[in-house]
C-alpha cells in the first residue's frame, strides 16, 4: 500500500494536481480529517528520544499476521526435534480467537494456517513465492499433512500485551509430544530481527526479481549505508 500510494502521488503530480503547504493548519486540516478529538501535540512528544521506526514490526514470513507466531513455533520445534511429515501424527494450534477466525482454512493460500504450517513442516521454510502459490493448496503431500492439523480459537489468549501469540503441540508417531508457546512473533518490537534476519527476509523477496548478484550487492550497500557517498549509487542495484 505504501508503494501504491507513492506511485499514485507521483502520477497525480505528473497530471497537474497541486497541494497545499499548510496541511496541518487551517480550518480543513489533516488532524480534523482523521479524528474529531485529535491531539497534535503527540507528534512532538518524546521527540529525539523515542524513535518509532525501532518499534515497527517486520513480518518474517509473507503470510497473514496471526500465522507468524504459529509458523515460528512449528519451525522451531521442527529444528529442535528433527520433525518431518513422516514422523508427525498430529499438530494442534491454539491462537487468540480473533486471529484464529481470520486464518482458519481460508480460501487464500497466504492466510490459511493449516495449509502454511503443513507446507512449512514439509519444506522447512515458507517463501514468498510458495505462500502465494494457490496451486499448492491442491498438492497431495501438503493435503496429507493438513489433515493432521487442528486449530483451536482460544479466548484465554486474547490479551492486549500479546495479541498475536500461538501455542503449538505436536504429537509424534510414537505418541510422544513436544510443545511451545510463542508470545511474540519474530520481527516484532519484543523480538526484533537482527541484521542477518532482515537480510534473509529481503533475499526471499528480491532474488526472484533482481537476481542473486544484485540482491547481495544491494544488501551489502544498505548494511553499510554510512559509507555511501552518493545515494544515487543505489539506483542501479534496485533496477532490473
Amino acid at each position: 500500500m505504501g508503494a501504491r500510494n507513492g506511485t499514485s502521488a507521483v502520477t497525480m503530480v505528473q497530471s497537474g494536481f497541486t497541494g497545499i503547504l499548510d496541511v496541518l493548519d487551517g480550518r480543513h486540516n489533516m488532524f480534523l480529517a482523521l479524528s474529531t478529538e485529535s491531539q497534535p501535540e503527540e507528534m512532538v512528544a518524546d521527540l529525539g528520544s523515542r524513535f518509532y521506526v525501532a518499534e515497527t514490526a517486520i513480518k518474517t514470513f509473507s503470510v497473514g499476521y496471526p500465522i507468524q507466531s504459529a509458523l515460528d513455533g512449528l519451525l522451531t520445534l521442527r529444528r529442535e526435534h528433527n520433525l518431518t511429515a513422516d514422523n508427525v501424527q498430529h499438530i494442534l494450534f491454539r491462537l487468540p480467537t480473533d486471529g484464529a477466525n481470520i486464518v482458519n482454512n481460508s480460501a487464500m493460500a497466504d492466510v490459511n494456517l493449516q495449509h502454511l504450517v503443513s507446507l512449512a513442516l514439509i519444506r522447512g521454510t515458507v517463501t514468498f513465492i510458495d505462500s502465494h502459490d494457490q496451486s499448492l493448496m491442491e498438492d497431495r503431500e501438503i493435503l496429507d499433512v493438513r489433515s493432521r492439523v487442528e486449530l483451536i480459537a482460544d479466548d484465554s489468549l486474547v490479551v492486549p500485551e500479546a495479541p498475536r501469540s500461538a501455542y503449538v503441540e505436536i504429537t509424534r508417531n510414537d505418541g510422544s509430544k513436544v510443545d511451545l508457546f510463542t508470545p511474540y512473533a519474530p520481527g516484532t518490537k519484543e523480538r526484533p530481527l537482527d541484521t542477518a534476519g532482515v537480510s534473509a527476509k529481503v533475499r526471499d523477496l528480491m532474488i526472484p526479481v533482481l537476481g542473486v548478484q544484485k540482491t547481495e550487492a544491494l544488501i551489502a550497500r544498505v548494511n553499510n549505508l554510512e559509507d555511501l557517498d552518493d545515494i544515487r549509487q543505489l539506483r542501479p542495484l534496485w533496477t532490473v
